[in-house]
């Protein structure tokens, strides 16, 4: 017969290529876990073979019980009661009954724990009675040692698992002094083997060596990380593995050195897209080796930057909890250098890599650390917060840095640095940033001209060209418009948040060091605040003022804030402003002349919203009280604060021309000059004169001099006692700065006097007269003459 053809053919090559991944995968699923489930069976025979032997072992045989012996009553009755219930013997067969004969006289019936339900397989045995099993068993009294024992591998046949022991060695006096001994001299080893001391020189040698070789590595992994990162991203991980360095000469400075190259690093290979995870149709999708080498390269950079993260995290929650690992390799003291370089490093990817992978993780990590109580980590954080601020052009990341502030004050209870907050004012939210950054993002193509495609291009390819061109200026204006609106909306989401946490603020927290840092973000977007709250904010300022709870520095912001929300959209609104200017005038006397004069900038701010740009508001008595009152507070203060106040008095000339009969000794109308009243419209100011100019002509500062002196000739705009441009053309802001002496400075510098004449001195003897030489000379030699000292001498000549 013809043997039988095997129908079921060995797939080929090309099959195997075609048959889905899938089911590749779920086969490999499959025997993993029929290999896991083997051990897992294998592992748990093994368990049970060892408690057997460890029952075995350590179950002793529980004696017979003497029949002679006086069983209790309710023993005695229970055991009848079973025998009632119990089937008759008359009843059973005879071969049943020799079973349970048998079983009795077994070992292992007798010594089983009766509570157990393992049944017993053993075969019959003939001839042997249970007392004569029962005196085979070895008895062991408890006075007598126990001895050692060492346990066997059991032996399993069809009566169950035998137990094997053997009896240890005694061990006699000798071989225990002799190993005794051979302890001694290992320990001895020991203590001689380790290395040997080396002098406090040659561990400073040794360790720059040691830290050479690290750097030397490390240099090494970027450069070949850097030449190719497709290839060489698998060097990431050996790099990213030295964070863990174990030397303790060079632990700290190695980990140190590696964080901020592995930093560097990811700032250089990053592509400028977000990375996604590949869904699975596009993993099973055959692709080219270019295409999957470069997946490769994105899977394992996303992978090797988490890892990195995670590591920064964890360095940086070790130092806040004071944790030390179990290799104590680095102290507690240099895990705060540890922890800054790391915090640096997330702030350097979070100003660098916003639109890459975890940032909103980075962002999460930076926040807290805003507020953190190491004045160092926390400047940081807040100078790389106001960096992303600035220069986020879109918005996208600004607005989820926002959100995260806004919920951790709100979660502290408003009980957070002021620095926080003042990282809202960097934010890049107005109207003519807007358009200017549409245009830096959509800059406009520049396309062929006519006689250039004539040249360049056939009639085809012309026509081609011509099209394609119209058709890249619909996208581009698709897409501009698009990115406009996608920004405003951003934008409008962010301020949404800033306003809201402000509000909370003014309203839960009044007397919260960060109400200066809410007026004054206040104060800068005023002009993009709904016209519908004006009348609300002002009431709650107002009513901040006359509370007195506030310092000078916050009524001051409080006046600028109302101020810039009446100088933009609030010209609209019918509000008399006067009670602000009153408290501003007020408010003048009692700023701070020292070192600390910052509230002046303040004012040269308010001076400006109130009086500058509302000129038309303003009254002609209002203008000449502020004008006075400038004057005389820049008697008090500090150089570049008088320059300052000076600079606004000039300001305030030009725009009030009428304000120059102060200039003039002659009094105006009736009344006399109150100084010492609040209100600005009833004080007479046109009574006065302002005499605090000649007193600053002879100020110490030179730019003061000349202030005082070009306020006197009426500031003109040319001639002698005109301005030079360098002064004319600044803000009084900006001379407020310029000139500013917080380095503790002259500034300008005073120029160092060089004499003419240069002058002969004597020197030596020739300083002298011959008379006091002679003198000098005698008493000289009296002194050195041994002569005893006689104070009754000295005392009597001084009675005399």
């Amino acid at each position: 017969m013809k043997a039988r053809r095997n129908k079921k053919q060995v797939p080929s090559f090309r099959k195997l290529i075609k048959t889905s991944k899938v089911k590749l995968e779920n086969k490999l699923k499959n025997k993993q876990f029929k290999q896991q489930s083997t051990i897992k069976k294998y592992r748990k025979e093994q368990r049970k073979l060892r408690q057997a032997v460890k029952d075995a072992v350590s179950k002793k045989p529980i004696p017979l019980e003497d029949p002679r012996s006086k069983r209790p009553v309710k023993r005695i009755e229970r055991e009848e009661e079973e025998e009632e219930e119990a089937l008759p013997l008359d009843m059973m067969d005879e071969e049943d009954l020799q079973l349970m004969k048998d079983l009795g006289q077994k070992a292992s019936f007798l010594t089983r724990d009766l509570s157990s339900s393992e049944p017993v397989h053993v075969k019959k045995r003939k001839h042997e009675s249970v007392i004569e099993k029962y005196e085979k068993v070895p008895r062991t009294l408890q006075a007598a040692p126990e001895k050692e024992v060492i346990h066997l591998l059991p032996i399993k046949d069809k009566s169950g698992i035998i137990p094997q022991t053997r009896e240890k060695p005694a061990v006699t006096d000798i071989q225990q002094d002799e190993e005794e001994e051979e302890e001694l001299e290992a320990e001895e080893e020991v203590i001689k083997d380790p290395r040997q001391e080396l002098t406090l020189e040659e561990h400073v040698i040794e360790r720059k060596k040691k830290l050479q070789d690290k750097k030397i590595q490390i240099a090494a992994l970027a450069s070949a990380i850097l030449s190719d990162p497709e290839s060489h991203i698998k060097k990431l991980k050996e790099l990213r593995s030295m964070l863990m360095e174990q030397d303790p000469d060079v632990a700290v400075t190695v980990r140190k050195l590696v964080i901020i190259s592995l930093m560097e690093l990811f700032k250089d290979i990053t592509p400028s897209y977000k990375i996604r995870p590949l869904t699975e149709a596009e993993k099973s999708t055959k692709i080219r080796k270019e295409t999957q080498k470069l997946r490769e390269f994105e899977e394992g950079l996303v992978s090797q930057y988490k890892f990195y993260l995670e590591n920064l995290e964890q360095i940086v929650k070790d130092w806040k909890q004071r944790k030390l690992k179990k290799s104590n390799v680095v102290s507690v003291k240099a895990y705060r250098g540890l922890a800054e370089v790391a915090v640096k490093s997330l702030c350097e990817l979070l100003v660098a890599l916003p639109h890459f992978n975890f940032h909103n993780n980075i962002i999460v990590l930076i926040v807290p650390l805003m507020n953190d109580g190491s004045k160092l980590v926390s400047e940081m954080c807040c100078e790389a917060v106001k960096k992303l601020f600035k220069q986020d052009k879109l918005g996208q990341a600004s607005l989820g840095v926002i959100k995260v502030i806004s919920g951790f004050v709100k979660g502290r209870n408003y009980e957070v640095r002021p620095e926080m907050l003042k990282t809202f004012l960097c934010l890049r939210i107005k109207e003519v940033e807007v358009k200017k950054d549409t245009e830096d993002i959509n800059k406009p193509k520049r396309f062929m001209t006519f006689k250039e495609k004539r040249k360049t291009l056939s009639r085809m390819q012309r026509k081609w060209k011509k099209a394609e061109e119209k058709l890249e200026r619909e996208l581009r204006e698709a897409e501009a418009s698009e990115s406009t609106e996608r920004k405003l909306k951003l934008h409008t989401e962010t301020l949404n948040i800033v306003f809201v946490t402000y509000f909370r603020i003014l309203k839960k927290a009044q007397r919260s060091p960060l109400l200066p840092a809410v007026l004054e973000g206040l104060a800068k977007f005023a002009h993009l605040i709904n016209v519908e709250f004006f009348d609300d904010l002002l009431v709650v300022l107002h009513t901040l003022i006359e509370s007195g709870d506030l310092s000078y520095q916050e009524s001051l912001h409080c006046v600028q804030t109302a101020f810039h929300i009446l100088s933009g959209q609030g010209d609209v609104l019918n509000i008399d402003p006067m009670k602000f200017y009153t408290h501003l005038y007020k408010t003048l006397f009692t700023l701070h002349a020292g070192a600390t004069n910052d509230g002046i900038e303040i004012v040269l701010h308010c001076l400006d919203v109130m009086l500058s740009k509302r000129r038309k508001q303003v009254s002609h008595q209002r203008a000449l009280a502020f004008i006075k009152r400038l004057c005389t507070l820049a008697l008090q203060v500090l150089p570049n604060s008088s320059i300052g106040l000076l600079a606004t008095t000039r300001t305030l000339m030009h725009t009030f021309p009428r304000t120059d009969l102060l200039l003039d000794n002659e009094s105006q109308g009736s009344g006399v000059f109150l100084p010492e009243l609040e209100e600005p419209e009833y004080c007479n100011a046109q009574n006065t004169a302002l005499w605090e100019l000649h007193a600053l002509r002879r100020h110490y500062h030179p730019i003061v001099r000349r202030f005082a002196a070009h306020l006197l000739a009426g500031a003109p705009s040319e001639g002698s006692e005109a301005l030079k441009p360098e002064l004319s053309r600044r803000s009084a802001v900006e001379l407020f700065e310029t000139y500013s002496m917080a380095a503790m400075t002259f500034n300008p510098p005073v120029e160092s006097s060089h004499s003419k004449r240069k002058d002969k001195f004597l020197q030596g003897d020739s300083f002298l007269n011959e008379d006091l030489n002679q003198l000098i000379k005698r008493y000289c030699n009296e002194a050195a003459t041994e002569i005893p000292l006689d104070f009754t001498k000295c005392l009597k000549t001084s009675s005399r």
